[in-house]
Formats: C-alpha cells, sequence, structure tokens
C-alpha cells in the first residue's frame, strides 16, 4: 500500500500551483491581445529597459521604472495573505498574488483605465502595456512574492521602502501615488510631479 508523504504532496501542489500560473497567464497574453494590446513596443523593438517615463514607450518593453512598483506588489501581497490567512499554504498564497497581478493587467489595459491614467496621472503618454510588459509585469510580481518569502521581516519592509523611494525620487511617481492619482487625484501632487 502507498502512502504518500507530506514532502510528496507539497510538491504535487506546487506543480499545480506552476501550472495554474503559466496557464492564466497565457489566458492573460490571448485576452490582452483580443483587447488590442501589441504583443512588443509598437516601435517594433524590444529593449530590456525603457529608462524614459514621459514617453510613448514607457510600458512597452520588458522593464521600466514601473516594474519595481511591481516587485513592491508581489512583497505587499506576501505580506498582506501571510497576516491575514497564515494557516493558508504559501503555495496558495502565490497563487492568490499571481491572480490579484493578472487581474490588475487586465483592469489597467482597459480603455477607460488607459484614458483615466492619461488625464489624471503624470502617465500622460501612456498607451497602455504591450504584452511583453505585461507578463515581466508579472514576473516581477512573483519576484517580489519570492523575496518577501525568503527574506527576514526587517529586509522585506527596509526593499519595500528603497522600491518606493528610488521611484518617489527619480521619476517622482509610486505604487502609492499612482494609486492615489488614479482614484483620488490632486492637483497639487501633479504639479510636483510634472517639476512646479
Amino acid at each position: 500500500m502507498h502512502l504518500s508523504t507530506p514532502a510528496a504532496k507539497n510538491s504535487s501542489f506546487a506543480v499545480r500551483a506552476i501550472s495554474l500560473t503559466l496557464a492564466t497567464t497565457l489566458a492573460l497574453m490571448l485576452l490582452l491581445w483580443w483587447m488590442g494590446r501589441d504583443w512588443i513596443c509598437f516601435c517594433g523593438t524590444v529593449k530590456l529597459w525603457q529608462n524614459e517615463v514621459f514617453s510613448y514607450e514607457n510600458s512597452q518593453h520588458i522593464a521600466d521604472w514601473y516594474t519595481f512598483s511591481h516587485i513592491l506588489h508581489g512583497i505587499l501581497a506576501y505580506a498582506v495573505l501571510t497576516r491575514f490567512w497564515p494557516k493558508t499554504s504559501c503555495q496558495t498564497r502565490f497563487a492568490i498574488g499571481v491572480a490579484s497581478a493578472i487581474a490588475w493587467e487586465i483592469i489597467e489595459n482597459t480603455n477607460f483605465v488607459i484614458a483615466r491614467f492619461r488625464v489624471v496621472t503624470v502617465s500622460q503618454t501612456y498607451l497602455g502595456d504591450s504584452i511583453i510588459n505585461s507578463v515581466f509585469d508579472i514576473v516581477a510580481m512573483m519576484a517580489g512574492f519570492f523575496l518577501a518569502r525568503h527574506l527576514p521581516i526587517y529586509l522585506g519592509v527596509v526593499l519595500a521602502l528603497l522600491l518606493e523611494g528610488s521611484m518617489m525620487f527619480f521619476i517622482r511617481d509610486g505604487l502609492a501615488l499612482s494609486t492615489m492619482m488614479l482614484i483620488w487625484p490632486i492637483d497639487a501632487v501633479r504639479m510636483w510631479q510634472f517639476g512646479g
């Protein structure tokens, strides 16, 4: 009689979680394509890093300044899910975190949200994400989750503050500011973001 061990169960669950993540990411890619997003930058090239924020190529390449906000999303997803559902397996929390990242990529790339970003935030040139950028945003979220899982709590907090602080310092934006401005725009903040 074969008895399954806890290690075998964990391995089986990990395989299911990874399979589900890959399947939902593929579904996201097809949905974004159906929504009219380009596979790569409309410029016809793929860059590893897009440094210029005030550019139509922002969110079109593999990584840019906003990649840091997706790493931060992963750190926060791990922290929140672990705090409120500590008995849930890490694989389940990871799957929920990835689902939240996928949901955001869908919402972020709707015509309504793209238009709102252009009107009320610093992202006046935002055209939506290319599909390659959306996929790597999800990879960045996964990386943040993984880091939070393996770092001591104080280092996770320091990393989160460094990421948000770097974005604030270098591009006058970040996860907190872009979320706030999208929901409740403040003219004084917007003027500061443009260097006023």
